[in-house]
């Protein structure tokens, strides 16, 4: 695969990326996840607690789950609210947030273990925190494959 940035100072318009390919394969699909991952700005997503607004860094959520038709992000040490959908949290988020069940999405950077259970739901064990979420058998194989893909890249 050949890289090369050309630089055209002419351009007024916004930056555009573009992959020329012969077909889509693995690694086209990774190299255009990891643009759009990066250009969709944000590294900070707004939530609130009681009255206030904070500005929590996406790394330091573990993930969000619906509770009573409010969505609630959780840290290792505190729980927020947004107004997000969890439909728009999974056009927002990047590539390292999976829906892992219809009320769940997860940073899968904070999985620390899945203990499996074949006839309903199995339980994420979250790094540094009590903290657990359960993914739904739909989900599952999903997950699986999702980690798996990570691992192959470090």
């Amino acid at each position: 695969m050949k890289v090369r940035i050309e630089i055209n100072e002419n351009m007024n318009d916004e930056d555009e990326v573009v992959i020329r390919c012969s077909k889509l394969d693995e690694i086209v699909q990774k190299v255009y996840d990891t643009v759009t991952d990066i250009s969709k700005g944000s590294k900070h997503l707004m939530l609130y607690k009681d009255n206030v607004d904070f500005y929590i860094p996406l790394d330091s959520i573990f993930f969000f789950e619906t509770c009573d038709s409010c969505i609630s992000a959780h840290t290792a040490d505190s729980v927020y609210q947004t107004t997000y959908r969890l439909y728009e949290l999974e056009e927002l988020l990047p590539g390292n947030y999976m829906r892992v069940s219809k009320s769940t999405i997860i940073n899968l950077n904070h999985i620390y273990s899945i203990s499996r259970n074949l006839t309903s739901s199995s339980a994420i064990q979250l790094r540094n925190t009590h903290k657990q979420v359960f993914v739904s058998r739909h989900y599952y194989k999903s997950l699986k494959q999702r980690l798996e893909e990570k691992r192959k890249c470090i």
